[in-house]
């Protein structure tokens, strides 16, 4: 029998072709002031303003132009000091803005305070306002997680905010949303996809549930991305949205490993883009995890990822070390930057290896890494 375990996810899911068009129904049934995240462009969620506001619902509207930080969640608070539901329709980062919004405009202690590894990570002191998430890419599954990474500039961290309330009130995904995605954000946010649905199987605390969701969308990512990599499909991106959910739902049920340990402290380091560092950091770290892991178990899911990434490039019998290798050469021939394009140098490699230390993905890693052995991986990935 499995050990015991839990599992907690937003309180309802729609997923599916046409599930948007049911969005302005279900977010005026939570208030009638309504604070609308998006993205850079307004255009993408103005027929979803629209819609509000014919329902005679009051909608103040709040941009997020790149991952969020202090100061920028701060201005998000003010802009809707007055709502009674927050609706984030755009990328992770918009998500996160949006999911820590909905946190923050109820509490009465600093968001500092609330802040993990620079704050005290204390739990909130009241409950988030109804929060309604509506991913527009494939990647960071944040519509059903229950922390929003934070940039800290002042000490070059991203960091969490995290409470089991934040879990949203509804994650509509529908995977038309993400038709016409640009080629270059398909790539990367697919890489963070996949990797997400990678680290909980491979990692210490998985579980029977996660299990299930990650060997069914481990697979199904690598032949969409593949796929999306040569032409735009309907029926990829489908896939992809139920792998970036997934991913959402593994992560926060059952942990992630040494990508996402390092990848938080060279995003805040450096400004790079999540998805990028993850999907650049991806093929050495499972390599060092199969190198460095001392448990059969985890060493056999180690293999079996490895094979299920040798499956996507014609070689089913593949090792971990050859996987990694086609992953990496695959990656670069379709755009991704190696850290050194991304902006990562040698001393923001150094600092990331001593900070991941600290993270709370890196606890849940198959192995144990050492600073040395972090910073040889990336030397790798550079």
């Amino acid at each position: 029998m499995p050990q015991p375990f839990a599992f907690a996810t937003a309180t309802e899911i729609l997923f599916g072709r046409g599930q948007a068009a049911q969005a302005a129904a279900r977010v005026a049934a939570l208030g009638r002031r309504v604070l609308l995240v998006h993205g850079r462009d307004p255009a993408r969620s103005a027929s979803l303003a629209r819609a509000l506001a014919d329902m005679g619902c009051s909608v103040a509207t709040f941009a997020v132009p790149r991952e969020p930080d202090m100061a920028l969640i701060t201005l998000g608070l003010d802009a809707g000091a007055n709502a009674q539901v927050i609706v984030a329709m755009g990328g992770g980062a918009v998500i996160d803005a949006g999911k820590a919004i909905a946190a923050l405009i109820p509490a009465t202690r600093p968001m500092l305070d609330h802040l993990e590894v620079v704050g005290q990570g204390l739990p909130l002191d009241h409950p988030p306002l109804p929060f309604v998430a509506i991913p527009t890419t494939a990647g960071t599954g944040a519509e059903v997680t229950r922390n929003a990474v934070i940039g800290v500039p002042e000490a070059r961290r991203k960091v969490s905010l995290r409470d089991a309330r934040m879990l949203p009130t509804l994650a509509i995904v529908d995977p038309a949303l993400t038709d016409g995605c640009p080629r270059g954000v398909t790539l990367a946010s697919g890489l963070d996809a996949i990797t997400q649905v990678i680290e909980p199987y491979v990692c210490t605390r998985a579980n029977p549930l996660t299990d299930a969701l990650c060997r069914d969308a481990i697979p199904r990512g690598l032949a969409a991305l593949i796929r999306l990599m040569q032409a735009d499909d309907p029926q990829a991106r489908d896939h992809m949205a139920w792998v970036s959910l997934c991913g959402g739902l593994a992560l926060a049920n059952a942990g992630l490993g040494a990508v996402h340990g390092l990848a938080g402290p060279l995003g805040g380091l450096t400004g790079a883009a999540h998805g990028a560092i993850c999907g650049t950091l991806l093929p050495h770290v499972l390599v060092a995890n199969r190198q460095a892991v001392t448990d059969a178990t985890l060493a056999a899911r180690l293999d079996q990822v490895g094979r299920w990434i040798g499956t996507a490039f014609g070689q089913a019998d593949a090792s971990v070390v050859d996987a990694g290798r086609m992953l990496a050469i695959w990656s670069r021939d379709a755009g991704l930057s190696g850290l050194d394009g991304l902006g990562i140098d040698a001393a923001a490699r150094g600092a990331a290896a001593q900070a991941a230390a600290g993270s709370s993905s890196m606890k849940a890693n198959p192995a144990a890494l050492s600073v040395d052995e972090l910073d040889t991986l990336m030397r790798a990935a550079a």
